[in-house]
């Protein structure tokens, strides 16, 4: 195996253009080329049977209260395949079969400047086949009488089974078969649809690694900011709106989650989601939160003193799990295994706690038992892309055994030891109500990884540099 290295993400100097047409339609949101989308859509229709046809529709708009709704965001899937984002859409794609072509149709809202006097611009039919690349578009209000016709002698239909698509599809299959006597059969088998994406979803190509990297340094900066604001006394909200405040300066659309600002024992909470106490004296941070951007998530987590200082006991963990960190991050490269950055991690967290005094035994009973569980419950990382916990198998399901999947350039990860030690008999007070957990995103490369969230300080003389100030 040739040497692994890794590098660290500059910084871009400026912020990636959009495609045309993505500013002033207010809406759109097109993070790559229409080339791009029309390639994933032909990759994906590759993969099926000559005329099968496959249905994907958007997320739906969701009421907040009375006549307000909670700000739209579409479907991840469905933006993958398109870079539409409007609601009320569906995407259908069709095989190539004989001497008939592949075909991708958008059937959308139509225009309706009324509408867009309240609610903003509107692509229509022809103009979201002209921008996005489909071959045809069509009004959404006829999507239930054409699906009779494109699921007419079509040998399969691929769609989200068990979705909310389920009751429809059901009338349209039911419609297809109204139509037997003239020799018109139905699909004769559904196959779901996601899985398919799901493997494509995990290799992010050029334009997703930017957008990713780009998402990235913005959500640095913003727990750059959020250190800087840190002082005795500080509520959780107001880091939180620090936040906030530099993941929309930067053209960040909205949180990716929603952010964890732990003060003092509430860092020992894995998913804090209150942020509404005050800090005091002696206390750590510990922020989880990362912007979307374009559609793509971000998820950063650094643990910092409130006074700018690490005491003794604090400093000791985290070093042990930023040591945890740097075991995973070795752990990183084409044909390793997804599992190993997490069995690192564990070895070196395990070792800690047992030098430090919070578990008794030996290296192997702690690992064998799981005794560290007490003080490190959660995996290493997941998958990240256009979802924050994204799709795609950790294991290789087409194995009996399902192993770890082994890591592919173009993978995103997040590596995220952490250590969580609250209150008990037999644990020195000493390192009590202290939560750290240090996450960055990585990207799997042919020769190794990068660290996409490298603009965020880790190390605990960068931090308390970062930190004095006036």
């Amino acid at each position: 195996m040739a040497q692994r290295r890794h590098r660290h993400a500059a910084r871009p100097a400026e912020r990636p253009a959009r495609s045309a047409g993505a500013g002033q339609q207010g809406r759109a949101v097109m993070t790559a080329a229409v080339a791009d989308y029309v390639a994933r859509r032909a990759r994906l229709l590759a993969q099926m049977p000559a005329g099968a046809v496959a249905v994907l529709p958007t997320a739906p708009e969701v009421a907040r209260n009375s006549d307000s709704d909670y700000p739209y965001r579409h479907d991840s899937y469905f933006y993958y395949l398109t870079g539409f984002t409007e609601p009320e859409a569906v995407v259908v794609l069709v095989a190539a079969q004989g001497e008939t072509p592949a075909r991708a149709i958008l059937f959308c809202r139509p225009k309706n400047i009324d509408r867009e006097i309240w609610d903003g611009y509107r692509y229509g039919p022809e103009g979201a086949r002209a921008a996005f690349g489909f071959d045809q578009a069509h009004a959404i209000e006829t999507l239930d009488e054409q699906m009779a016709t494109l699921l007419s002698n079509a040998p399969s239909l691929y769609y989200p089974l068990g979705s909310k698509l389920d009751v429809r599809v059901a009338d349209w299959l039911s419609a297809v078969r109204a139509k037997s006597r003239t020799g018109v059969t139905p699909p004769a088998s559904t196959v779901d649809l996601l899985p398919l994406l799901d493997e494509m979803r995990l290799l992010k190509d050029d334009s997703e690694q930017a957008t990713m990297l780009r998402a990235a340094t913005i959500s640095a900066q913003a727990h750059i900011r959020a250190m800087r604001a840190a002082r005795v006394g500080v509520y959780e909200y107001e880091l939180e709106a620090e936040l906030l405040y530099e993941f929309r300066r930067n053209g960040a659309q909205a949180p990716a989650y929603t952010s964890i600002v732990a003060a003092g024992a509430n860092a020992c909470v894995l998913h804090y989601s209150a942020n509404n106490a005050q800090s005091k004296d002696g206390d750590l941070v510990l922020i989880d939160a990362g912007c979307e951007l374009d559609g793509y998530a971000s998820d950063i987590t650094r643990t910092f003193p409130v006074n700018g200082r690490f005491s003794a006991p604090q400093k000791r963990l985290y070093e042990l799990v930023l040591s945890a960190q740097a075991a995973a991050l070795n752990a990183i490269a084409p044909g390793l295994p997804y599992s190993g950055a997490h069995e690192a991690a564990v070895k070196v967290l395990a070792q800690g706690m047992l030098d430090l005094g919070l578990l008794k035994g030996t290296l192997e009973e702690i690992i064998a038992g799981k005794s560290y569980l007490q003080f490190y419950m959660h995996g290493t990382g997941h998958w990240l892309g256009m979802d924050v916990h994204d799709v795609g198998q950790y294991r290789d399901v087409t194995q009996a055994d399902k192993p770890s999947r082994a890591l592919k350039p173009g993978m995103v990860v997040t590596v995220e030891p952490g250590i969580y030690v609250r209150p008990a008999e037999d644990v020195p007070e000493e390192y009590w109500n202290i939560g750290i957990r240090i996450e960055d995103d990585v990207l799997v490369t042919a020769d190794g990884y990068t660290i996409l969230s490298a603009a965020a300080p880790k190390t605990v003389a960068e931090i308390e540099e970062l930190m004095q100030h006036d």
